[in-house]
C-alpha cells in the first residue's frame, strides 16, 4: 500500500500564509486561520504543501486503508479557497443554502472570497463538521 502523500509537515502554516498573494486572499487566509483555530482549539499544522490543517484524526477503511488527517483545513488554490469539510445531511444542506456564493465538492468547499459568504453559517458549517469527524474517526 502506498503512504499518504498529505501528512504534517514543519513548515511554518503562518510563514505560508503570509507569503500568499493577492494581499486580499492573504487576508482571507488569516481570518480562516484565526476562525478555524478558535472553532477547534487546535494550531494551524501544514499538511503537504499547501493545506492549513486543525487538529488530527486516524481513519481506517473497511478496504484496510488507513492514514491520518487534519481534522478541518483549507487552502489557497489558484482560483478558490478550499475549504475541506463534511457537509452531509439535511441540516448542512440547508446551511450551504444560506451560505452565500460557493461550489461543493464531496469534502470541498470552495469559495472566491469570504467576502461572498456568511461568516456565521461558515463558521456552524466548520463546527459540525469537525464535531462530525471526531464522532466518526475519535
Amino acid at each position: 500500500m502506498s503512504e499518504a502523500k498529505t501528512k504534517p509537515t514543519p513548515v511554518s502554516a503562518m510563514d505560508f500564509v503570509a507569503a500568499i498573494e493577492p494581499a486580499a486572499r492573504r487576508a482571507d487566509c488569516e481570518a480562516l486561520m484565526r476562525l478555524m483555530r478558535e472553532i477547534t482549539g487546535e494550531a494551524a499544522v501544514m499538511w503537504g504543501p499547501s493545506i492549513i490543517g486543525f487538529g488530527r484524526y486516524r481513519y481506517t477503511y473497511e478496504s484496510g486503508r488507513s492514514g491520518e488527517m487534519c481534522v478541518t483545513g483549507f487552502a489557497s488554490r489558484s482560483t478558490d479557497i478550499a475549504v475541506y469539510l463534511v457537509a452531509e445531511g439535511a441540516a448542512q444542506t440547508e446551511l450551504l443554502g444560506r451560505l452565500g456564493k460557493h461550489k461543493m465538492g464531496k469534502a470541498c468547499l470552495y469559495i472566491k472570497r469570504l467576502s461572498d459568504i456568511d461568516i456565521t453559517v461558515l463558521s456552524t458549517l466548520i463546527a459540525d463538521s469537525a464535531q462530525a469527524v471526531r464522532e466518526r474517526w475519535g
